[in-house]
C-alpha cells in the first residue's frame, strides 16, 4: 500500500543549505497554523526519537572525523526509519500535519552528491527506510554556497562544540547547493523555491503563499 495515499495528514518538509533559517520559519510556520486550531507535530533529522537523538550526535560529533561517506548515509537513513515509524507516520494517520526539517532530500543533496555516493544508493535506503513516503510539499529556503559556510561557522564559533556538517569545504558546500537546485528543478510541483535572504518576516510570508493552498 502507498503509505503517501494511505494517510489523511500532510507531510511538509523543510530543507536548504546549513544556516539558509530553514528552522526558524519551520517554528514560525507551526505557530502560525496552532494559531488556527491544526494539530502540528514538528521533527528533525538527523533527531526526531530518542534513538535519532543519540545517532545525531555521533553524526555532527567534529571529533567522528573518520566517519566514512557509506557509514554517514546509514545513520542518516537508520534515524530516519526510527523518526518514520515512531513519530511521522502515526501523526500522519492521526490526521495531523507533520513539519519537518529535512527528509531524504538532504540524503540526496549531502550524501548523494556531496559524498558521491549516487542518488541510486540514496533512493534504494529511502524505499527501505521510508516505504514510500514522500512530503507533499518541501519548501527550499535558498540562500548561495559561501553564505552558509559563513552563518555556519559563525555558529560554531559561538557553540559549544562544532557541528562536522559545517566543517567541509566551500566546494562542498557548492555541489550541495547545486544539487538542491536540480531537485528543486526536477520536482517543481513538490518543491518550492523560497529566498533565504529576504527579511524573516518576508520569508514566513512566502512560507504561507505556499503551505495554506495545502492545508
Amino acid at each position: 500500500m502507498n503509505v503517501r495515499m494511505a494517510k489523511r495528514g500532510a507531510f511538509i518538509t523543510f530543507e536548504g543549505m546549513d544556516g539558509s533559517g530553514k528552522t526558524t520559519q519551520l517554528r514560525r510556520l507551526a505557530a502560525r497554523l496552532r494559531g488556527r486550531g491544526r494539530t502540528v507535530v514538528e521533527t528533525a533529522e538527523p533527531g526526531g526519537t530518542p534513538i535519532g537523538v543519540q545517532i545525531r550526535r555521533v553524526l555532527l560529533d567534529s571529533a567522528n572525523r573518520e566517519l566514512c561517506p557509506n557509514a554517514e548515509l546509514l545513520l542518516y537513513f537508520a534515524s530516519r526509519a526510527q523518526n518514520v515509524d515512531q513519530c511521522i507516520l502515526p501523526a500522519l494517520e492521526r490526521g495531523e500535519i507533520v513539519l519537518a526539517d529535512r527528509f531524504t532530500d538532504s540524503s540526496l543533496v549531502y550524501q548523494g552528491y556531496g559524498r558521491g555516493l549516487g542518488s541510486e544508493n540514496v533512493l534504494a535506503l529511502d524505499r527501505i527506510a521510508c516505504r514510500g513516503l514522500k512530503p507533499d510539499l518541501t519548501l527550499l529556503v535558498d540562500i548561495d554556497a559561501a553564505t552558509s559556510l559563513e552563518r555556519a561557522h559563525a555558529r560554531n564559533a559561538a557553540a559549544v562544540s562544532r557541528d562536522r556538517m559545517d566543517e567541509q569545504s566551500l566546494e562542498f558546500h557548492r555541489t550541495v547547493y547545486e544539487a538542491y537546485h536540480r531537485l528543486a528543478a526536477r520536482e517543481p510541483e513538490r518543491v518550492k523555491l523560497v529566498d533565504g535572504a529576504a527579511d524573516m518576516d518576508a520569508i514566513e510570508r512566502a512560507v504561507w503563499e505556499l503551505v495554506s493552498a495545502h492545508v
